[in-house]
């Protein structure tokens, strides 16, 4: 529980951080001299200050009580207080004497001094702190009388005793102060490393220098030459699937051509259906293969989005339903590439539809966040599985235990690749309403500049929605 408290309360970014390291120690150095400095000038100096005046004003006491003529001992007490910087007159009666001591509530020095004077002057009756902050009055009874000592507050208490924490509070300060720029100067290099580690994992090649510490100078080579070497093999790999595919485009096309010279028959058909099929491989290899960071980023309505998905895939008999946000008034416009988001969303209905017969498309739009999500009712994929389907070429056996001939495998990994390249995320799970598989689509609602994409956090939430639905007979137009 302590830990959590602690963690909930520590700074999560680096800068962050390390202003805390940086800080902790200074803080706990003040603290400590602060304290030492207390205790040493409130206490012991004061003592001392005080002990030593307590024994002048006894002397000065002393020659007060001795028996002499008036006239002599105004003179002496007039040598005196010019000689001690005490002055000491004679009251009326003992009426004019306090009865109590009196001093501010955040006098510190002042419990010190009342308590010495009290136990080194006899006869004392009450040590006023209060009336005059500048002053200490005093008033003692003597063989010859109440009298009224006075004498200055400085004289039992050291001058000024808050000057040394404010010069060590304002050398902290200053220290830290020139201490956080130099560390900021050391953390932009990372935080520039992170954006551009960010930019890349988006499908983004933003410019970066490795710049700052030597540690950090180096991380950034690393991470370019990483990077390099990663571009190129997607490169590579994109330029070798395009090849093979489109070459394979001819020996198929020369077969269908053969094929439309034969006379019809239960074969023909069965080859006319392996073709197809094999197109159709090919036309999935084409799409994992195409880079989606060579298609300019625009700004896209959800709901139109989702009403032209639905109204191609209407055309080839899909029966599908359309649920869009009550308030029609918000199209939910964000920034990304339409065609590659386009082949997205159709793979997720694809899959629906393959599967079950009943499908939902929904766009729910929340803040700063759009989520479209498919549901069918399907068999679904059991909890367990629905990681690794994610896995390229994977394909999982159907309710007959036989995988599925048109199934590449590649669908929902084209599916979440490209909606990380958005800066968001494919999550599937159960639909509760129509007890197959629920995948949903998320992704940030960035706005400004189209020409970059702002990064996002994984996202979810709900929001009210209105509900249309979608047949062969008719599409409700997009809002």
């Amino acid at each position: 529980m302590l830990s959590l408290r602690i963690r909930a309360i520590t700074p999560r970014s680096l800068f962050g951080r390390s202003i805390m390291i940086l800080m902790t120690p200074i803080v706990f150095v003040q603290i400590v001299v602060g304290a030492y400095f207390v205790d040493r000038l409130f206490h012991d100096v004061t003592i001392q200050m005080t002990t030593s005046l307590a024994a002048n004003i006894g002397y000065i006491v002393s020659q007060i009580e001795l028996p002499v003529h008036d006239s002599d001992a105004n003179g002496r007490l007039e040598e005196l207080s010019e000689r001690f910087e005490i002055s000491a007159n004679r009251l009326p009666d003992n009426s004019a004497c306090p009865e109590t001591d009196r001093r501010g509530a955040t006098d510190i020095t002042g419990i010190h001094v009342t308590n010495v004077l009290r136990q080194k002057i006899p006869n004392l009756r009450s040590v006023d702190l209060l009336t005059n902050s500048k002053q200490v009055v005093l008033c003692v009874n003597t063989l010859a009388g109440p009298h009224e000592i006075v004498f200055l507050r400085q004289l039992v208490s050291a001058r000024n005793p808050h000057q040394l924490l404010v010069a060590m509070v304002l050398a902290a300060v200053l220290s830290t102060a020139i201490a956080i720029v130099f560390l900021r100067n050391q953390i932009l290099p990372i935080s520039g490393l992170a954006s551009a580690a960010e930019a890349f994992g988006m499908g983004q090649s933003v410019k970066f220098v490795p710049r700052g510490a030597l540690e950090v100078r180096s991380a950034g080579n690393a991470f370019l030459t990483m990077r390099d070497r990663i571009a190129s093999h997607v490169k590579q790999r994109t330029l070798i699937l395009s090849k093979v595919s489109h070459d394979l485009r001819t020996p198929l096309t020369r077969m269908r051509l053969s094929l439309s010279f034969l006379p019809d028959g239960e074969e023909i058909g069965q080859i006319y259906r392996d073709v197809d099929e094999m197109e159709h491989i090919i036309d999935e290899f084409l799409a994992f293969s195409s880079d989606i960071a060579d298609e300019k980023v625009t700004r896209i309505s959800a709901t139109e989005l989702a009403g032209n998905i639905v109204r191609n895939r209407q055309r080839s008999g899909d029966r599908i339903e359309l649920k869009l946000p009550a308030d029609r008034n918000d199209k939910g416009f964000f920034l990304g590439r339409k065609t590659a988001l386009t082949r997205a969303i159709d793979n997720l209905l694809s899959n629906a539809c393959r599967f079950g017969d009943v499908t939902r498309l929904t766009v729910k739009l929340a803040g700063n966040r759009i989520r479209f999500i498919v549901e069918d009712d399907g068999p679904g994929i059991p909890a367990e599985q629905r990681r690794s389907v994610f896995v390229a070429f994977l394909r999982l056996e159907t309710t007959e235990g036989e995988a599925s001939g048109t199934n590449v495998g590649l669908g929902l990994t084209v599916a979440k690749d490209i909606a990380e390249a958005h800066g968001g995320t494919v999550r599937l799970d159960h639909s509760g309403d129509f007890g197959g598989l629920k995948a949903e689509l998320m992704l940030p609602r960035a706005s400004g500049n189209p020409e970059f994409l702002e990064s996002g956090q994984r996202i979810s939430g709900e929001t009210n929605d209105g509900k249309s639905m979608v047949g062969p007979e008719g599409l409700e137009p997009p809002t």
